[in-house]
């Protein structure tokens, strides 16, 4: 196995063990002799389990977030939200726990000040993205903000259930929501 290999390896298994046990609850240890490498050879490649974790949820999340929106093609803004939502859903398994994961930081479940901070960051970043994207479709653009911010709720909801719940949202559902929201 080469270097790449077994990184990823390390990192997948690592993704398994913090979903499964938490940020606390997982070993170097465990990760090591799940990937059946020795202890120094995760060291080589990771300083730390904080370090590894810091990898997945800033790298691994933030690159799998860039690359679902980057595959939108949608034009209207109810297909636009309705295909970002379905292509959650429809993430390979190792990217819908990359996603748990980033989820359980985001609601201060696991990791530390510093992910915590940037997810807050990120959050921030997303309101004013939205407000840009829906604005213009808003029959009524009275209270703006405040659809803008039940539009990101109903985002979370919708993406908690497929995700972390791992429950099936049908389009036609998905639709219906954002319908109510965008009149």
């Amino acid at each position: 196995m080469n270097d790449q290999d077994l990184k990823l390896k390390i990192k997948r298994i690592a993704v398994e063990h913090f979903n499964t046990h938490g940020y606390h609850g997982t070993t170097i240890r465990n990760i090591a002799n799940e990937v059946g490498c020795s202890l120094p050879m995760v060291y080589y490649y990771y300083k730390s389990k904080k370090d590894l974790f810091h990898e997945i949820i800033k790298k691994d999340y933030f690159d799998m977030l860039g690359r679902e929106s980057r595959r939108l093609k949608a034009v209207g803004i109810i297909d636009f939200y309705t295909e970002f939502l379905l292509n959650v859903m429809n993430m390979s398994d190792y990217d819908k726990k990359v996603y748990r994961l980033g989820i359980k930081v985001y609601l201060s479940f696991d990791g530390d000040e510093e992910l915590l901070r940037i997810m807050e960051e990120w959050e921030a970043s997303i309101v004013f993205r939205h407000y840009t994207l829906i604005l213009p479709h808003l029959k009524d653009s009275v209270h703006a903000e405040a659809k803008v911010r039940v539009l990101i709720h109903l985002i979370e909801n919708i993406i908690e259930r497929m995700i972390v719940k791992n429950q099936y949202v049908s389009e036609k559902e998905i639709r219906e929501e954002l319908s109510i929201i965008m009149g």
